[in-house]
């Protein structure tokens, strides 16, 4: 029996084929040093990094397979291009740009996952062209913050100030 999502089927079953076999033939960060006690530590901060790179990536394919196997699950059901929230029929050009998608696009994730944002990004947000509002509710203007700083003293030499 042919069905409307078959081809979509087809991609999705490909693309988990892909990404199990590139799991399968991934090669475990290994490094040949016995020591590190010699090396730069631009070395071995070079290291660290394609180790957390390579974490990051497999953490993601691994996402990426899971929402596959649900949507593959939800055509066995008969539920997929099915809003969960709704159930209103996602149309189709959706379903071929996110063919994971179990939701329309009113009821996508949209909410940015605040465990995962690191607590920097509340102070580089801001901007110096608003007040901030201090956790004792007074309004702070930071507009001036840098001649302020100048005042008090910098790296210019006295004709850099001319």
């Amino acid at each position: 029996m042919t069905t409307k999502y078959d081809k979509i089927k087809d991609t999705l079953l490909a693309r988990l084929n892909e990404l199990e076999h590139s799991r399968d033939n991934n090669e475990e960060f290994n490094t040949t040093e016995l020591s590190f006690y010699d090396n730069h530590p631009a070395d071995n901060a070079t290291d660290l990094t394609l180790q957390h790179t390579r974490l990051a990536l497999q953490k993601h394919d691994e996402d990426e397979m899971q929402d596959i196997r649900e949507a593959l699950d939800a055509m066995e059901q008969g539920t997929y291009g099915i809003c969960t929230e709704c159930s209103k029929e996602i149309p189709m050009e959706r379903l071929e740009a996110v063919p994971t998608t179990l939701t329309c696009v009113e009821h996508a994730r949209q909410e940015v996952n605040q465990d995962i944002r690191s607590l920097e990004e509340d102070v580089l947000n801001s901007t110096t062209e608003q007040p901030v509002e201090d956790e004792d509710d007074r309004l702070r203007d930071y507009s001036d913050s840098f001649e302020v700083l100048e005042e008090v003293g910098s790296s210019d030499t006295p004709q850099d100030k001319q």
